[in-house]
């Protein structure tokens, strides 16, 4: 059943609510993507089947919570993240990030250690602001940016542009993880990343088991796979992430 929310500034916050056993497991969508896609869909019904508690959302501006993509930053869908987090799902609680969900995760572990005890990254996409910002725009972009706020990108996911803005870039700034000397998180942790992406280099959840540390994180690269992985085969691995990560978690 699909509920609503309210932000601190008003704002209602779709999310959707399956009761069952603990820990919940907690979807947390990728850049202009929402809580009906593949993935979200196909561990609620994986979730649904073995009694698992489970929780999908989305982020103000996409899918049916209020507000505009454009005006979106990485702190607002952090902050809507835990708005979820807090007031409607039961704790403890897996997190399950893919693409930019992947941070999303991330930074929500790291602001909430106790409630999340878990974490499986699909694809994941830290700092992809900064990314987007020095190596996605030519020069040309970027003072077109610097000058009117904001640009459209064409995307191969759908037939508009996305607006990229001057905003989004700089709100990236305050959240960047793959600079830092170490990711202090002491739960176990399952990075999934295709070496074929072609958005988000495999590389970078190389670098965040680094971070992590190899003891308390997983990586699995798919030879095959690609940026989505949405695939039967992509998505019985993540689940299986999930079941694993899941008793990880109990068992400490």
């Amino acid at each position: 059943m699909t509920v609503f929310i309210n932000s601190e500034d008003r704002l209602s916050i779709a999310c959707n609510v399956l009761p069952g056993k603990q820990p919940t497991v907690m979807f947390m969508p990728g850049f202009f993507s929402h809580m009906q896609g593949t993935k979200a869909l196909w561990l609620e019904q994986c979730c649904r089947e073995r009694g698992q508690a489970y929780v999908r959302f989305d982020y103000r501006g996409h899918g049916e919570s209020d507000g505009r993509f454009e005006e979106g930053t990485v702190s607002d869908w952090l902050n809507d993240t835990l708005l979820i987090l807090d007031h409607a799902a039961d704790k403890p609680v897996i997190a399950v990030g893919s693409s930019m969900g992947g941070w999303i995760a991330l930074l929500a572990a790291l602001a909430r250690p106790g409630a999340i005890t878990g974490l499986v990254g699909i694809a994941s996409s830290p700092d992809f602001t900064r990314t987007i910002y020095e190596k996605r725009m030519n020069d040309d972009q970027r003072r077109e940016i610097d000058r009117q706020g904001f640009i459209r990108q064409p995307s191969k996911y759908q037939e508009e542009p996305v607006i990229i803005t001057r905003k989004l870039i700089e709100d990236g700034e305050k959240h960047l993880v793959l600079d830092r000397d170490k990711l202090d998180l002491d739960i176990p942790v399952c990075l999934i990343h295709g070496k074929k992406d072609a958005d988000v280099p495999w590389q970078k959840s190389q670098a965040l088991q680094k971070l992590i540390g190899r003891d308390k994180c997983e990586l699995i690269l798919v030879p095959d796979g690609e940026h989505r992985l949405s695939r039967q085969q992509d998505l019985k691995l993540i689940d299986r992430a999930v079941q694993n990560i899941t008793s990880l978690a109990d068992s400490e």
